[in-house]
């Protein structure tokens, strides 16, 4: 059941006591998208985050008239635009379902209480913002120093699954930062 592995998350981020944790899954409520649905559109603001219960999801923003992927997520992963959740500001990433996807939501409100109520929820939320931010280092630091065999090549130990093998590969080369037809010579050549 998608909230016994929301929970599971969520206690393997922090410790919570048992009257803490339904507590805090109360807080969450389910979604269900359709595939190229988006979960927020581009100059809206984040209101929520989500987690992944079943489906595929990216984040991306537009260069030029260009969609630039910069992140995939699949089943028991987190997902929101961060900067526009803090901020509470216009975001200027969209998150958009791949394939139909469930999830269970909580608000960034909901997020604030929590907060305020249970001390160890602001463990979790800052172990989270730390994660996050070790994946956009990483990220950043092997588009700009690896080669793109390289980039793909990570990408395929590194990665899900999932993502590998259901991502479109105009998401994947927009993700690592490659061209399709690029991808498309280094996917003939390693197989």
């Amino acid at each position: 059941m998608s909230i016994e592995r929301l929970k599971y998350q969520i206690q393997n981020i922090a410790p919570f006591r048992p009257e803490e944790i339904e507590q805090i899954l109360s807080k969450f409520k389910p979604n269900r998208f359709s595939a190229k649905d988006f979960i927020l559109k581009e100059n809206t603001i984040a209101t929520d985050i989500h987690f992944i219960c079943e489906g595929l999801v990216r984040t991306f923003y537009y260069r030029d008239g260009e969609e630039i992927t910069t992140y995939l997520t699949t089943d028991d992963g987190f997902i929101t635009a961060c900067a526009s959740l803090i901020t509470q500001s216009k975001s200027s990433e969209a998150v958009q379902c791949i394939e139909a996807t469930e999830t269970l939501s909580v608000s960034y409100t909901h997020m604030q209480e929590l907060y305020q109520q249970i001390p160890n929820w602001q463990s979790a939320g800052r172990i989270l913002a730390e994660q996050n931010y070790l994946c956009i280092a990483e990220r950043t630091l092997k588009l700009q120093a690896l080669s793109a065999k390289e980039k793909y090549e990570h990408f395929l130990k590194s990665s899900p699954p999932k993502i590998v093998q259901r991502t479109p590969l105009v998401y994947i080369a927009s993700f690592l930062g490659i061209a399709p037809e690029t991808l498309s010579r280094i996917r003939k050549s390693i197989s």
